[in-house]
């Protein structure tokens, strides 16, 4: 059986209800295709508190745990692992939202989602994002 993976993404909202992807950098798996901005939870932590610095990591802001409003999550099973992914959604940081590891980032209208390639447990998020609407 392979082994679990805990992930944690969040769909940033802005004030015109458009939702941040970003383009995984060369050299990581799935280089080059679109996804929500999160990473792995670490042994002993938290959903939120991994959220929490990931964001701060990857895209120079900072969340409090109240503004993270969990939304769905995603079970995929890849060749190696599976992949289990709750989904936040966040509408208030403190920063300006930037690339902190020099990835690509887009605002993106949530029926535009699915013009971007997006890895195979990213893409069943995007109809809970059209219910927001």
């Amino acid at each position: 059986m392979p082994d679990l993976l805990l992930v944690v993404a969040c769909a940033l909202i802005d004030v015109d209800g458009r939702i941040l992807i970003t383009q995984r950098s060369e050299g990581k798996a799935l280089a080059g295709m679109w996804e929500f901005p999160g990473g792995k939870v670490e042994p002993g932590e938290r959903p939120e508190d991994s959220l929490i610095r990931e964001l701060s990591e990857e895209l120079v802001i900072t969340v409090k745990k109240e503004c993270l409003a969990p939304l769905t999550f995603a079970s995929h099973a890849y060749d190696d692992f599976h992949l289990l992914m709750p989904l936040y959604v966040c509408r208030r940081w403190q920063g300006i939202v930037q690339g902190g590891e020099g990835q690509a980032l887009k605002w993106v209208r949530p029926t535009a989602l699915r013009d971007y390639p997006m890895p195979p447990a990213d893409e069943p998020l995007i109809p809970h994002l059209l219910d927001l609407l």
